[in-house]
């Protein structure tokens, strides 16, 4: 469905100030008061304004490209600081996997094994495991 120019002057001004009855009005429609939630009921509004609503997000939000871009650049600008580009040529190691995290457990607890039931091999066994 084609939009009217008034439909969407109340597209435009909704999406700046939120404000349903005070768009309606700005958009040159008269008699605000609950008609301007019946044009948001309107499902070529609400598609409207949901499309929007995503390339508002897109322009807002720097995708992974972009970021890596930005530290490469950082990394490359002789301008800045060492510690400056230092930095951003970490990050962009750290997002590329360039360094792993090595994790130690150790475990400290007592650890109660009843022997009764073991053959005197897998008591052998166990006696030569526990003198690593």
């Amino acid at each position: 469905m084609v939009l009217s120019e008034k439909q969407k002057k109340f597209i435009d001004h909704y999406m700046k100030t939120g404000n349903a009855e005070k768009s309606y009005e700005a958009a040159g429609y008269k008699s605000a008061r609950g008609n301007a939630h019946k044009l948001l009921q309107n499902t070529a509004i609400q598609n409207a304004i949901s499309i929007r609503n995503k390339n508002v997000e897109k322009i807002r939000l720097a995708d992974l490209k972009e970021v890596q871009e930005f530290w490469t650049n950082t990394m490359r600008n002789t301008e800045l600081e060492t510690k400056e580009r230092l930095k951003a040529s970490e990050l962009l190691a750290k997002c590329n996997g360039a360094f792993l995290n090595r994790i130690e457990h150790t475990n400290s607890f007592p650890i109660n094994i009843n022997m009764e039931n073991f053959t005197e091999e897998e008591l052998r066994r166990l006696s030569k495991m526990t003198k690593l």
